[in-house]
């Protein structure tokens, strides 16, 4: 499970977080909800350890994971995909999966025929240069590198930012896969509320940097949450 408490983050002297908690335990999709500039991107930040918090902890299977750097958490299982996708656009399909080797022990660098199985368009495209896919097919490019880290924690921000409403069910199908597989904790951040909605077990809403809303999809009141989803 993982484990972010009371985290204060900052960019410089500007506020990012403040005092924000959340969970995320195996077997679960818990949704990250908020408009553009809320904070959402900076918790996932946070989570990777891409940025460092000025306060608070992050625990990972009780292991206290706050100073531990980006790649030591990439080791521990933790894999994240960026918002914009942020594929090399230089290598072939193939080459950007086998990027997720780096954080695997040498034994396990293999690229595991059911990833294929979720993505099955990447199959056929493996000598094509990333830059030369359409934005849906880089999307799945960058979850499937994801996929190749054998993960415990998956971390999805934005997924469904700017791609064809095909792709985006496709995209649902393969987090429902994952979900029912039982193997990992799913973070998604999203501003799509239906699509948030009907993949999550738990969601937080956020708002200038803090928690606002949390609990159980299940019993959530929409109309409130969307509230805070509108411009």
């Amino acid at each position: 499970m993982l484990s972010a408490k009371n985290i204060d983050l900052f960019y410089g002297a500007s506020q990012a977080l403040s005092d924000v908690s959340l969970e995320a335990k195996q077997g679960e999709i818990t949704c990250i909800l908020g408009r553009n500039g809320v904070g959402k991107s900076s918790l996932m930040q946070a989570v990777t350890g891409r940025e460092p918090v000025r306060a608070g902890s992050i625990t990972w299977n009780e292991k206290d994971i706050t100073k531990l750097s980006a790649a030591e958490r990439a080791r521990l299982g933790i894999a994240y995909v960026p918002q914009g996708r942020q594929i090399f656009s230089q290598l072939t399909v193939l080459e950007n999966m086998k990027t997720g080797f780096a954080a695997l022990p040498r034994s396990q660098r293999k690229i595991k025929d059911e990833i294929f199985d979720l993505f099955p368009v990447l199959r056929k495209m493996t000598r094509r240069r990333g830059g030369d896919l359409s934005g849906g097919q880089q999307q799945q490019l960058s979850i499937a590198r994801a996929l190749v880290m054998q993960p415990k924690l998956l971390i999805l921000d934005e997924p469904t930012e700017g791609i064809q409403p095909s792709i985006i069910k496709d995209i649902h199908s393969v987090i429902s896969i994952l979900r029912q597989q039982g193997e990992m904790a799913i973070l998604l951040v999203e501003q799509y509320f239906e699509f948030a909605r009907d993949l999550g077990d738990k969601y937080s809403v956020m708002d200038r940097g803090v928690v606002t809303l949390s609990g159980e999809v299940a019993s959530m009141n929409e109309e409130e949450v969307r509230k805070y989803l509108t411009v």
